[in-house]
């Protein structure tokens, strides 16, 4: 996921939103940072309003965003207007928020935060454990709409705390198809060879745990997170089965030492694709239009591929998401706050966000429409999902991957033992919250 700024203080209205341009984020944001969960969750049930739409007066409401998808959300805004036209007078507010940033933004400040925002699956277990989220009402609704995937994505148990909106927030593998075959991009060998063979690179953020995933998940090891929705378990050390962590360390050395290969973020990654020094890459559909731009009818984007591991072919895993729209529990106007949640998330809306943002639908009509099944971005994303999992993992995840990506990108330039090496990552994920 990137990292990304904190919630701007300037409040963009709806009069005056600026154009938008073609970015896109993936969220790095950990499942849960408290503990007390219920007793969070029965606080905001107490609190939510009991107002009915309909009374009349103003009803004033802000929206967090990233600015990206100002102007988009002004037209949802004004045709949430004209839906309820008479029912009230509405003052709605766009800000500049990020959807990455959007859970410590809220949980920093509940009662002053915006009345709508937007985030990504993983964030869901901790604006609910912190009260934040009013609970959707009109739920067997919104749950016989969107995919399953996303329903149970924006759910804890069976309370449905969010409204699902896109079902595209994954990773796969972008190439250009001058130099690749359809063959070709089913292994990573063969990519980095084709890669070399041009004095090109094929692209990818070693030091994200995000990304990382890949090379560990369909491996047979095991990784999660505990029940206390803070901590994770890890084997990915361990000495025994068919593949062991040692094997992923020497794969991933092997990886890195060919010249093919490039370790770099998200913006380096499109900042190489438009200068013609990279022809391959891992990133998300956040980027699609950017690519399709300076590779034109050359774009193609698929699963992931496979990688050498322990003298065998392995499919490479990822983390899927969903991102959604919530509601403020603590909002003046919950009610109306949840109708607009709904109104920018639902199918008619869903479908403008793929047309003007790219953006793949989890509503089940909007994700079976021609268009989208033509776009390559969003059909790599459902293919990827396949060998994909919800990204669920606690506070420790992150911070490890950073070193041990560093490390094995620049070749172990220190000669670490690998079993050193991953027994470092594994103890870094599993740490205890109190250190």
């Amino acid at each position: 996921m990137k990292k990304k700024s904190v919630v701007l203080a300037a409040v963009v209205t709806l009069c005056s939103m600026l154009t938008t341009g073609c970015a896109g984020a993936a969220e790095e944001e950990t499942a849960a940072e408290t503990e007390t969960t219920a007793e969070a969750a029965v606080s905001a049930e107490d609190v939510q309003s009991t107002e009915t739409p309909g009374d009349g007066g103003v009803v004033s409401l802000t929206i967090w965003a990233e600015e990206t998808n100002h102007e988009m959300l002004g037209k949802m805004a004004e045709s949430f207007k004209q839906e309820y036209a008479g029912q009230a007078e509405f003052d709605i507010q766009i800000a500049v928020s990020t959807d990455a940033q959007t859970k410590s933004s809220v949980l920093s400040d509940i009662h002053n935060a915006a009345d709508v925002f937007f985030f990504a699956d993983d964030q869901l277990s901790s604006l609910a454990a912190g009260g934040a989220l009013a609970k959707v009402p009109n739920a067997d609704e919104i749950k016989a709409a969107n995919t399953e995937g996303s329903v149970a994505a924006a759910s804890i148990g069976d309370v449905l705390y969010a409204y699902p909106m896109t079902a595209d927030n994954g990773y796969f593998l972008y190439y250009d198809k001058t130099y690749f075959t359809d063959e070709d991009v089913q292994s990573l060998d063969r990519i980095l060879e084709v890669a070399a063979e041009n004095e090109k690179k094929f692209s990818m953020e070693w030091d994200s745990g995000w990304y990382l995933y890949s090379f560990f998940g369909n491996t047979g090891l095991e990784f999660g997170i505990n029940d206390d929705g803070v901590t994770n378990y890890c084997n990915w050390n361990t000495t025994e089965g068919d593949v062991t962590g040692v094997d992923i360390v020497t794969a991933m050395l092997d990886i890195a030492a060919s010249p093919g290969f490039l370790n770099q973020p998200d913006s380096e990654f499109i900042a190489g694709v438009q200068e013609g020094t990279v022809i391959a890459g891992v990133s998300g559909v956040w980027n699609a239009m950017e690519i399709q731009a300076a590779w034109g009818n050359d774009y193609g984007a698929v699963k992931l591929p496979t990688y050498t591991c322990a003298e065998k072919q392995i499919q490479m895993s990822s983390f899927v998401g969903y991102k959604m729209a919530g509601a403020n529990a603590y909002s003046a106007h919950v009610d109306w706050a949840l109708k607009l949640a709904d109104w920018v998330t639902n199918e008619q809306n869903q479908v403008l966000r793929f047309e003007e943002r790219n953006q793949g639908p989890s509503n089940i009509k909007a994700a079976a429409s021609d268009a989208v099944n033509k776009v390559p971005a969003i059909q790599a994303v459902i293919a990827q999902s396949e060998y994909g999992v919800l990204q669920r993992v606690g506070n420790h995840y992150w911070d490890p991957f950073v070193t041990f990506g560093e490390n094995l990108a620049a070749g172990n330039p220190s000669g670490t033992e690998p079993q050193e090496i991953i027994d470092t990552l594994v103890a870094g994920i599993t740490a205890s919250t109190v250190n």
